[in-house]
């Protein structure tokens, strides 16, 4: 038996988890669809794909047990999201993709973090460094213009995931009453 198995055994589904896994299949679809259709006619498919895939990406991020911790983690998101775009598009007007240059902006983003007493979203910063810099490197004609795409992706996920959770739990609650803890 697995650590994670003794910490928690197995369980019947309840009807909360079956509310909750349709709410975030919901709201992953509607992230999804809005940023594969939304900017189609500004951006080639490549990037509708991209941005259908960070959006969604960004509203499971998001979408937690309770509001106040979807909140929590929205909040949590934009902020490594803006440190990372910032220092992405920075890196991008000036230089090209190289790997040293994704690891330096890595790092400074670590600094910046831990700077701001934020070392738990550190994880979250150089991932998002990590795949802006690597989709840029693979889009070179215009390399900067993915911090904007993404950061736009992330406020699109986050604001869905977080209005989604917020609504689900408004409608549950008033159906069935509190959540299982």
């Amino acid at each position: 038996m697995t650590h994670d198995a003794a910490v928690h055994p197995p369980r019947k589904l309840s009807l909360w988890d079956v509310s909750y896994a349709l709410n975030i299949a919901i709201a992953c679809w509607i992230s999804y669809w809005l940023m594969t259709h939304a900017l189609s006619s500004v951006v080639g498919r490549d990037d509708d794909l991209l941005g259908g895939m960070w959006a969604a990406v960004a509203t499971v991020f998001v979408f937690r047990s309770s509001r106040e911790d979807s909140l929590s983690a929205g909040k949590a998101r934009l902020i490594a999201t803006s440190v990372s775009f910032t220092l992405c598009l920075a890196y991008l007007w000036f230089f090209a993709f190289t790997a040293a240059g994704l690891a330096t902006l890595i790092g400074i983003g670590t600094l910046i973090m831990m700077l701001l007493g934020r070392r738990d979203d550190i994880v979250t910063t150089g991932i998002t460094t990590t795949v802006v810099m690597v989709v840029a490197a693979m889009s070179p004609a215009d390399p900067w213009h993915q911090p904007l795409l993404r950061v736009i992706d992330t406020v699109v996920g986050v604001g869905i995931g977080v209005g989604s959770k917020s609504a689900a739990s408004l409608l549950y609650f008033g159906m069935i009453g509190q959540p299982p803890r």
